[in-house]
């Protein structure tokens, strides 16, 4: 409410006035109450939901055409899901440490959390040589198509979050570097765990359910 109240009430300023003038000298130039790195990491997942959201509506569409023929779920996927589910709780409970400055448990739960997303991965790639070696290509059927796309989409996007867990990861392992250092990329990752699970889980239930 604060925050809108100041949007409103910048509205009817009047930077040519004197009194005005001297105000806005004073101002630090920040607008928003975020880091540069949370503002990007927040861009980030906005434009990945709307990529995401128009694959999910075109699928949505595709499915009623009548060659539209549904695959099978392998059961690796089920347990892909319980470690992803696994690896963002652990990040939540890593970022928690790093608040009270846990030295032991932050390493443990980042070299567990990257132990669980190359598990999910792989375990993913495993699904997919379940199906292909059941006849389950992607060019057999559009369903089947629309999984490979899927998977794999998400699939890149944790390959990136691994990517910033591995930064996070060194700088923390770094003799001269001290928790503070990290503390606000622990958070930035563990968002963006959240994120790729909330993903996973529509996308999955999508596939599931139809």
């Amino acid at each position: 409410m604060s925050k809108s109240k100041g949007i409103i009430k910048s509205l009817f300023e009047k930077p040519w006035e004197k009194d005005q003038i001297a105000i806005d000298n004073e101002h630090q130039g920040q607008t928003l109450s975020l880091s540069k790195y949370k503002v990007g990491l927040r861009t980030i997942m906005v434009v990945s939901t709307v990529i995401f959201s128009l694959f999910i509506v075109a699928y949505s569409d595709r499915m009623l055409v009548h060659d539209w023929r549904s695959m099978p779920e392998p059961w690796l996927l089920w347990l892909n899901t319980g470690v992803i589910i696994l690896g963002s709780l652990v990040f939540h409970f890593t970022k928690l440490a790093s608040d009270k400055d846990q030295n032991d448990k932050i390493k443990n739960g980042l070299y567990l959390v990257g132990f669980l997303a190359y598990s999910f991965l792989i375990g993913q790639l495993l699904a997919w040589y379940q199906l292909m070696s059941s006849g389950y290509y992607a060019t057999t059927n559009v369903a089947n198509a629309f999984f490979y796309l899927f998977t794999t989409l998400h699939g890149l996007h944790l390959i990136g979050g691994l990517y910033f867990w591995g930064r996070t990861t060194s700088k923390f392992l770094s003799k001269n570097s001290k928790v503070e250092d990290v503390k606000h990329s622990i958070e930035l990752c563990a968002i963006y765990w959240h994120f790729l699970l909330a993903v996973w889980l529509v996308l999955f239930g999508l596939m599931l359910f139809t």
